[in-house]
């Protein structure tokens, strides 16, 4: 099935494609048969994510940073940007192009798109809630974000990109979709990543102990990289400008996730206790009501099949 779902293929640029999802989206769209433009400049996305892609005729890519002006000879259908820096640990070393990817770089990718009179994707996180004070999360919600804390570049690069999005829409008539993806998880991850899956499988690998921080109370939800992959195809093709939430209607806690890697391992790993890091979430869980209404979406796939998956790809990557 192609992205409109008609048997029309359609040229797709992905900025971020060489990244953890954007490089699934890319491999999902080749498949449905589409032609892909992938751009990315390599500052925290792997090339090994896009080099099987190379042999596919109808996957070309540009070396770009897209917060410099974008030009795409040809005609494009569909742009989806993920392009940013996405772990705390990235975004943390990078704040500056963080902040520069969610804001010129989201200007540029809706210039092409108004320029070429393509839909427009944004990938939108579940950062813009901050540590939240409603639980869960509906997009009604306006969130409790810390502009000037270190986690501050992301979540207000999201919300301003958000803001953007909604401009081009309402002012050129941008066919343009959000989404706010909640903690998604899969193969292509970084073992450095920084993020709770990646960091307790490669951990609990090395039979190192696994870091959790604070006492392990704060919940999180976690939606399998194919789930998400399918819930952005359907929001493409749908009527919704406004976002909608992306990710697992159901929390568990950091301290629960830990155990339950630990035990899929099989490690002698033991848990160690670390400082809560400033402004970290306390409850993380999305209210899928609208992509449930809209796209007829939700998560499918079983959490203990998916991280058998993510597990058995991080031992590949471990034994290299």
């Amino acid at each position: 099935m192609t992205i409109t779902g008609q048997g029309i293929s359609m040229r797709a640029v992905v900025t971020g494609g060489a990244g953890f999802i954007g490089s699934h989206l890319c491999t999902r769209l080749l498949r449905d048969g589409n032609s892909v433009l992938c751009i990315d400049n390599f500052l925290t996305g792997q090339e090994a994510n896009i080099t099987p892609l190379r042999a596919n005729a109808q996957f070309s890519f540009l070396n770009h940073d897209v917060s410099e002006p974008i030009s795409v000879e040809g005609p494009v259908d569909l742009i989806f940007h993920l392009a940013s820096a996405a772990s705390p640990i990235h975004y943390q070393k990078y704040p500056i192009q963080t902040l520069k990817v969610g804001s010129l770089g989201t200007h540029h990718a809706l210039g092409l798109a108004k320029s070429k009179k393509s839909a427009f994707f944004l990938a939108s996180t579940s950062e813009v809630y901050g540590d939240p004070l409603v639980n869960p999360q509906p997009e009604s919600y306006w969130g409790n974000v810390n502009p000037v804390g270190p986690r501050g570049v992301y979540d207000e690069a999201k919300r301003f990109a958000e803001a953007m999005t909604m401009a081009y829409h309402r002012v050129h008539g941008v066919n343009t979709h959000i989404a706010r993806i909640f903690n998604t998880f899969g193969p292509r991850m970084q073992e450095e990543d920084g993020r709770v899956v990646p960091a307790f499988i490669t951990q609990a690998l090395t039979n190192k102990p696994l870091t959790v921080f604070g006492d392990g109370s704060q919940t999180r939800s976690f939606c399998y990289v194919d789930d998400l992959v399918e819930g952005i195809l359907r929001l493409v093709k749908s009527d919704a400008h406004d976002p909608v939430n992306l990710g697992v209607p159901s929390e568990m806690t950091v301290l629960q996730i830990a155990q339950k890697i630990i035990q899929l391992t099989g490690s002698k790993s033991v848990i160690e206790y670390r400082t809560l890091p400033v402004d970290d979430p306390k409850v993380r869980r999305p209210d899928i009501t609208r992509a449930r209404q809209l796209l007829g979406w939700e998560p499918t796939h079983p959490l203990d099949d998916s991280l058998r998956a993510t597990i058995a790809y991080f031992k590949s990557r471990l034994s290299r």
